[in-house]
């Protein structure tokens, strides 16, 4: 099944560095998520989007790793993008522990059980979406009073930039979710 509405033929065979990677994503998930499968048509372009990915959503950072996930999840909302709600979602499922956290937030974060730091983080997030050209000092302000620091605000921005960006492009060629993601992590609380 092609991962994509467009019909763009695949590097075969990949090269050797990006075929370990595909062989990683398959050892640790059981496949290779469509995003990269989507990307895999030009190797620069999936190089710098994983670059990128990587770097946003996995390097240190003073937002936890569950934070960045949820921050991807409220900003797909907003967006109404298929693909990432559905994977992302399935990560906050996976990250939490909670399989009811990563609905309520796919659907309306304002409902779900979260601490006033994320709720200012999720908020700014989707504000940052909405309309960047708004975000003010006294947002910022919100952030460090809930203990963000400027390294943590430049990060939130980078991922709530980086999911308005892969939203955009998902949504316009139609990525399909992996049927795996929709499965998984979907018992009771851990």
């Amino acid at each position: 099944m092609n991962p994509t509405a467009l019909d763009l033929p695949q590097v075969d065979p990949l090269p050797v560095e990006t075929q370990r990677y595909f062989d990683i994503c398959t050892e640790k998930l059981g496949f290779v998520p469509n995003v990269l499968r989507a990307y895999a048509f030009d190797i620069d372009k999936l190089n710098a989007f994983t670059a990128m990915y990587n770097d946003l959503m996995l390097a240190p950072s003073g937002l936890s790793k569950l934070e960045r996930e949820m921050i991807a999840v409220a900003v797909s909302a907003e967006n109404r993008c298929f693909y990432c709600l559905v994977a992302h979602g399935a990560a906050v499922r996976a990250l939490s522990g909670d399989p009811t956290l990563g609905e309520m937030i796919a659907m309306n974060y304002r409902v779900a059980p979260i601490d006033a730091r994320v709720r200012a983080i999720l908020d700014f997030a989707v504000k940052m979406t909405k309309a960047s050209a708004t975000i003010e000092e006294s947002d910022r302000a919100i952030l460090r009073d809930h203990g963000l620091t400027d390294r943590d605000i430049f990060d939130l921005a980078g991922v709530a930039g980086f999911f308005n960006m892969t939203n955009r492009v998902a949504s316009a060629i139609a990525m399909v979710p992996n049927p795996e993601y929709h499965g998984q992590t979907r018992g009771s609380r851990t």
